[in-house]
């Protein structure tokens, strides 16, 4: 038998028109059940199957897909993002699909909340971004649902809301992950100090997950390790160094410091011989990061990843549009610890 099939053949094989078989391939319009019976017969026994790429080409549908992402020039670890989007644009701009940017300062809700109602207002097929304001992305990812806009995101999650695709780590198990470093590299008991650099504590869900599993970890091992946490925000005309250097100057030493962002290389970069230089664990292959990595100066950094964040988010909106894939609606990626003997192979 051939292998394949036209609708005409099919038709002839079901003694049916071709306007029958279109409509019950493509579940559209009124087919006695008598003709869906036939066609769907033949259907199994020459195992058709639709070409979905030949569909959409065939539909002629554009689908727009808005991205709310920081600017990269106010953080650097956002810049992989950018890389994935023209990754994707690349592989997919020949299927009708267009991806459009809102950019937002990664300190400012306000500007946050603009960027994301000019995207709203757009009405895109589908929306993905990363919740760094909590509270502002929850209210967000509302009003697109209620929009009947497909809602996606990547970096940290987004609780108690409908949210069709999230994408990212386990972020309280990658902080059990980095006390159970420590725990192995310090004992049974040690001081470690848990640090937020330069966010707002109360609204970023990633670094309260992060703290959480940190010390879940200790308590339920029942250590005796002392832990205290600290929130560092930058101040208007202080240099983030001097800010750094009077917290180090007037802590109490400790064995140990988790940074939960990416900005471990603030610390790194101000170890001098005058301090008792503690253990530093982090996060993100950032530039900075990985320089102090290779030097020993950071221990262990966690490596999140962002670029594969974007670029399996948006490939998975694209395959639902145009191949009718289900979304998965959590993907939990795996938790990568980079030391400095295999952080090269990260980088390529």
């Amino acid at each position: 038998m051939k292998k394949n099939y036209t609708i005409k053949d099919i038709a002839e094989l079901a003694g049916v028109s071709k306007g029958t078989v279109d409509r019950v391939i493509h579940k559209r319009g009124k087919v006695s059940s008598k003709a869906l019976e036939q066609v769907n017969k033949v259907l199994d026994q020459i195992e058709y199957k639709p070409n979905p790429i030949a569909k959409s080409l065939k539909n002629n549908k554009v689908y727009n897909i808005a991205i709310l992402l920081p600017d990269a020039d106010n953080d650097p670890y956002w810049l992989p993002c950018y890389d994935a989007i023209k990754q994707v644009e690349n592989e997919f701009s020949h299927f009708g699909i267009k991806i459009k940017k809102g950019i937002f300062n990664p300190q400012s809700t306000e500007s946050f909340t603009k960027s994301a109602e000019i995207i709203l207002a757009e009405k895109p097929d589908a929306i993905l971004m990363v919740p760094l304001f909590y509270k502002e992305a929850k209210d967000f990812a509302k009003n697109c649902v209620d929009a009947n806009i497909k809602m996606a995101t990547f970096n940290n999650y987004i609780k108690d809301q409908k949210i069709d695709l999230q994408i990212g780590q386990d972020l309280f198990q990658s902080g059990r992950v980095a006390a159970k470093l420590f725990n192995m590299l310090l004992g049974t008991k040690a001081s470690l100090a848990i640090l937020h650099i330069d966010e707002a504590f109360q609204n970023a869900s990633h670094m309260q997950e992060k703290e959480l599993g940190f010390k879940t970890y200790y308590l339920q091992k029942e250590l005796d390790y002392d832990i205290s946490v600290y929130n560092l925000k930058k101040e208007a005309k202080i240099p983030f160094k001097k800010t750094i250097d009077h917290f180090l100057k007037s802590i109490t030493p400790v064995d140990g410091l988790f940074v939960t962002t990416s900005k471990a290389y603030l610390l790194a970069n101000c170890m001098t011989e005058s301090f008792s230089k503690p253990l530093i664990i982090g996060y993100d292959l950032v530039a900075e990061n990985i320089d102090h990595l290779a030097h020993d100066k950071i221990a262990f950094l966690i490596h999140q990843d962002p670029k594969k964040q974007v670029y399996l988010s948006l490939t998975k909106l694209i395959e639902y549009f145009l191949f009718g894939k289900p979304l998965q609606e959590s993907l939990s990626l795996p938790i990568d610890i980079i030391n400095s003997e295999n952080y090269p192979q990260y980088l390529k």
